[in-house]
């Protein structure tokens, strides 16, 4: 079904008609207003047989809801209103099932909705794949791809406030069953001049705004950058925020999709590093050869940019001020001047972008590229036409003009095609053209010439070669045309484009082509320490240095649209053509001439008057048949033979001339839109007649169907009715008989009540009788015996409540868990006190054992160190109570903090059970001096405090006893076996302000090494006399000393 030929859109409405083709008369006046009339109406979206006309309404409308893609899926491409997504789904349906590789080609200027419209294709496409977690992730990587390639991509321009500045073509790629499994994306001429100057009212590429808006303020310190746009000089130094976006929530929006955590910190460095290198200023000065030379004004945005990077800072401003020449197999070193060093970092910012970019693109390609069958949606930069020209505006019309190239000739030969496939010979399709442009040949050739080459050389070198072309004027071409025209500067050409005239400023082209960056920078930024930024500039690896001339910009983007079209050329076309409505961005507002002048240059009405070269409608014969079969009676309401046949009965009974039709393999083809609005308005009559047909039969239906409900019904009613009146009959008729049952029943039942009642009243008494008569002989044979044995009863009771009481009693007034507690309360009766004490024993022993169980290894074997203390020193020893509140330490030299004395635990070689400080009474004098005691669990060493050597080393096994005093003093003798290695010198006469733990530490460790070997015993002696508190040791004869203590 044709788009004109929707119930909701009459195709009699030339006013507002969906497809241009049908416009009769076709003139430029009925194209711009049917144009302007669906505009009005928000249909926005226009035909020319399968090719789109979208009109931007700069606003947003709500026809892309998720409704809209069901109803536009699957669907025939004329059988709903023109819409975007149906040259969306047709595209995908025959890249699905016809295995066929489709390119969509959006084209129209800047701020015409390409950038949305190819949005919009790609959103219908996500939505009508089928769904999966994989399914669903290449989705999200392909939709994903658009914000990050706009933030650093596009830009605000006076036309627009999101201009693509580079071309985007996209291969989306498909599996066998129609989902995506990856895409690849080619970029073409980023307009990277913008990164150094751009005009005032235009902004500079969307990823710094969003950058310094949007990042957080620990990513800006470490970025080394300041939230206002206002401090840098490549933003013009001004704050420049767009009604309408917000940059920051885009910057937290956009995801780098595939990307790592430590990628996304390089390409935001990066990027830091471009925008800070238009804050830095060189200053000018005179070397002693009166040679201007440049240096750096600020170092300080010099020292930020090089720890971004890890380069030396000497060497970045070595490469920005100064330039290495070969000359005659020499390297020389010479300054640059002020503007030339400008020239070098303006150069060296822009293919750091420009290499960035490049990168973005192909990393965002590593992460969905395949390969498999394709679908291209080629965004790319629009005609644009300003004030003033330059060398980008050029390319960008150059291949602007290859893309109108390919979209006549590809619409050109679809046509023929199809007029080959369908139509006899005798009819013929319209013929193909080809236009072709060499100035960028002429270009490339001026830059590669040796000697002097600038721009006045290249403007007369064009003069020389296009004099003669039609699309071409200079200045001096009209004068030798006698041709007077103010408009046309001395330093501009013009050249007549498809869409209007353009005049190019030639300043700037030589330099801009080629894109000269000095290899000094190169170098530097290869050898800094950023892998990202290293990885942008090979050529600057000393070991890789080329002298060949790297290609020019414009043959590189040449080559670029070449291989483009090479690839366009490979797959199925389908057209979007965007029309921008006005200048002013206003919603919904449409100006005529500004829109007309589009339709001339995108040649709308060629490409209609193409249509309708042959025939304005064609349609296949099954559609045609299925729509105006009610026209002829042979074919209303059912034809049984072949669709082509009955389209030929059909338009022989409407009695067409012949020269309107043609009958082609598959479809029907109508030259005149009159001879479809004939057929259009015979239809409308025909299905009014049939509608009031349908609508005559349905009323008589209806009414007989009516009458014969109302008959049914009737008798169902009088049915019910009767039927009701016999149940209530009926129902009144037993309930009288239950009336007269009940009152039957109930007289016989009273009756047997009544006897009932009196035997039970028999019996009962009876019983009761009986009862009392047994319970008297009872009692007077129970009297006999009672008072023999009621006392012993009655004591063991009062026995048993007292017991009872007394542990109850007891329960509840247990006394506290502690060992130390010892109370308990007494016995309340004297025949408990046994009980009471045994009871006061078991309590204590389970306090002791549930004591001991809560305590740790360490303070277990410190209690039975003090346990074997007491069972020593216990009513012994004055000193023993004294120790009882002093934790027994074992070290208390700090052996581990003093490394001096770490070496005498080395001489024992066991284990450290005891350290401590005693002193040795000396047995020849009687004096005393410190001693270093150490007691292992084999030996005992003695050693001198000050040079922490040891002086005796004595094995637990050589000591045979030790005796002590029974007073308070820390005396202490060691008793050793004459077989010993020591025992020759005699015992040991040691003081220790630790005596009983070192006694009871000495015999425990003793005991356990030589339980095998036999007991020592430990001495408590007396004294007879008692001078002082301390032990004083007198010298008596040669072998004896007298040991007084207190």
């Amino acid at each position: 079904i044709h788009p004109a030929m929707e119930a909701t859109t009459s195709l009699l409405d030339a006013a507002a008609v969906g497809d241009l083709v049908l416009l009769d008369p076709l003139t430029e006046e009925s194209l711009l207003q049917t144009l302007q009339e669906r505009f009005r109406r928000s249909n926005i979206y226009t035909y020319i047989g399968n090719v789109v006309i979208s009109v931007n309404p700069y606003r947003s409308l709500p026809i892309y809801t998720p409704e809209t893609v069901q109803e536009y899926r699957n669907c025939n491409f004329f059988a709903v209103k023109p819409h975007i997504y149906a040259i969306a789904d047709d595209a995908y349906r025959s890249l699905r099932d016809r295995d066929r590789d489709q390119c969509i080609l959006i084209t129209g200027e800047s701020g015409a909705g390409k950038t949305e419209a190819s949005k919009l294709v790609m959103s219908y496409v996500a939505a009508v794949c089928s769904k999966g977690e994989e399914v669903d992730k290449v989705k999200e990587q392909l939709l994903q791809s658009n914000p990050v390639l706009e933030a650093f991509g596009n830009a605000k321009t006076i036309r627009n406030d999101n201009s693509s500045r580079f071309g985007k073509y996209m291969d989306v790629e498909f599996d066998f069953k129609g989902e995506p499994l990856g895409g690849v994306i080619s970029n073409y001429l980023l307009e990277k001049s913008r990164i150094v100057r751009h005009v005032k009212g235009e902004r500079n590429f969307h990823i710094f705004y969003q950058l310094l808006a949007g990042g957080s303020a620990q990513l800006l310190q470490q970025l080394k950058l300041r939230q206002d746009c206002r401090h840098y000089g490549y933003l013009n130094r001004e704050s420049s925020g767009l009604p309408g976006m917000d940059d920051a929530a885009n910057f937290r929006a956009m995801q780098v999709i595939g990307f790592s955590p430590a990628e996304v910190t390089a390409l935001l460095e990066v990027t830091a590093v471009v925008l800070k290198l238009g804050n830095v200023q060189l200053s000018s000065s005179y070397q002693a050869s009166g040679m201007e030379a440049s240096s750096i004004a600020e170092p300080q945005e010099l020292q930020e940019i090089c720890e971004l990077i890890g380069l030396d800072p000497a060497v970045l401003e070595r490469a920005l001020c100064s330039r290495t020449v070969k000359a005659r197999n020499e390297m020389v070193l010479t300054t640059l001047s002020v503007p030339q060093g400008y020239y070098g970092r303006d150069a060296l910012a822009k293919n750091i972008y420009s290499r960035l970019f490049d990168w973005l693109v192909n990393r965002i390609n590593t992460s969905i590229q395949v390969s498999r069958k394709v679908m291209g949606v080629l965004d790319i930069y629009g005609f644009e036409i300003f004030q003033d020209n330059g060398f980008e505006q050029f390319i960008i019309n150059y291949c602007n003009e290859k893309l109108q190239q390919i979209f006549i000739l590809m619409t050109l030969k679809e046509e023929q095609e199809e007029y080959v496939r369908e139509v006899p010979p005798t009819h013929a399709g319209p013929p193909l053209c080809c236009p072709q442009c060499g100035i960028l040949a002429m270009l490339d050739e001026e830059c590669l010439r040796p000697g002097v080459v600038n721009e006045d050389t290249f403007l007369t070198k064009l003069n020389q070669l296009f004099a003669t072309h039609k699309h071409y004027e200079s200045k001096e071409t009209q004068n030798a045309r006698r041709v007077m025209d103010a408009t046309l500067p001395s330093q501009c050409f013009r050249i007549h484009h498809y869409a209007g005239k353009v005049t190019y400023n030639v300043t700037g082209f030589i330099e801009k082509n080629n894109d000269l960056l000095f290899r000094d920078l190169s170098q530097a930024m290869w050898a800094s320490r950023h892998e990202l930024l290293r990885s942008l500039f090979p050529e600057g690896d000393p070991q890789k240095v080329s002298l060949k001339l790297p290609p020019t910009a414009g043959f590189q983007f040449k080559a670029s649209v070449a291989t483009l079209m090479k690839n366009l050329y490979s797959k199925n076309p389908n057209y979007i053509r965007c029309i921008k409505p006005n200048e002013t961005k206003t919603g919904m507002l449409f100006t005529p001439e500004l829109v007309l002048a589009q339709i001339r240059y995108l040649g709308l009405m060629e490409n209609v008057r193409v249509r309708r070269a042959g025939y304005a409608f064609r349609q296949l014969y099954d559609s045609f048949l299925q729509r105006y079969k009610m026209l002829s009676p042979r074919t209303w309401p059912h034809w049984t033979g072949s669709h082509r046949e009955g389209t030929k009965v059909l338009l022989e009974d409407l009695a067409f001339p012949p020269e309107e039709l043609a009958f082609g393999h598959t479809k029907i083809f109508i030259r005149s839109p009159r001879t479809l609005f004939d057929l259009e308005r015979r239809r409308q009559e025909r299905v009014a007649e049939l509608a009031t047909l349908i609508q005559k039969t349905f009323r008589g239906w209806r009414c007989r169907t009516q009458y014969q409900l109302m008959r049914k019904s009737q008798i169902i009613i009088s049915a019910w009715f009767r039927g009701h009146m016999q149940k209530n009959r009926y129902k009144q008729m037993k309930r009288s008989a239950l009336i007269i049952q009940a009152y039957a029943r109930g007289w016989k039942s009273r009756r047997l009540l009544r006897e009932l009642k009196s035997q039970c009243h028999r019996h009962a008494a009876a019983t009761t009788i009986a009862a009392y008569w047994r319970g008297y002989q009872v009692r007077r044979a129970y009297r006999r015996y009672f008072r023999s044995g009621a006392s012993t009863r009655l004591a063991n009771f009062i026995y048993q409540r007292l017991v009872q009481k007394f542990l109850v009693g007891l329960a509840r007034n247990l006394p506290p868990l502690s060992v130390m507690d010892r109370t308990w309360p007494p016995a309340p009766y004297k025949f408990l006190a046994d009980a009471n004490q045994e009871l006061r024993s078991i309590f204590y022993r389970w306090k002791c054992k549930k004591y001991r169980e809560q305590l740790t290894p360490q303070r277990r074997a410190l209690l039975q160190t003090k346990l074997h203390a007491s069972e020593l020193f216990k009513d012994k020893k004055a000193l023993y109570s004294k120790s009882l509140q002093q934790p027994f330490q074992g070290e208390y030299l700090g052996l581990t903090q003093n490394p001096k004395y770490q070496k005498l635990h080395a001489v024992a070689k066991d284990k450290l059970v005891m350290a401590d400080t005693v002193r040795k009474v000396n047995k020849a004098n009687g004096k005393m001096v410190p001693r270093l005691l150490l007691l292992t669990t084999e030996h005992l060493v003695l050693a001198d405090p000050k040079a922490a050597q040891p002086k005796m080393v004595l094995s637990l096994g050589d000591i045979s006893s030790i005796s002590v005093t029974r007073f308070s003093d820390g005396f202490l003798a060691l008793h050793l076996k004459e077989t010993s290695t020591g025992g020759a010198k005699g015992d040991f006469l040691l003081i220790s302000d630790h005596l009983i733990e070192l006694v009871t530490r000495l015999h425990k460790t003793l005991m356990d090494t030589t339980a095998q070997k036999g007991a020592m015993t430990i001495t408590v002696v007396e004294s007879a006399k008692a001078g002082t508190n301390i032990p004083v040791c007198k010298k008596k004869g040669s072998h004896k000393m007298e040991i007084l203590v207190q």
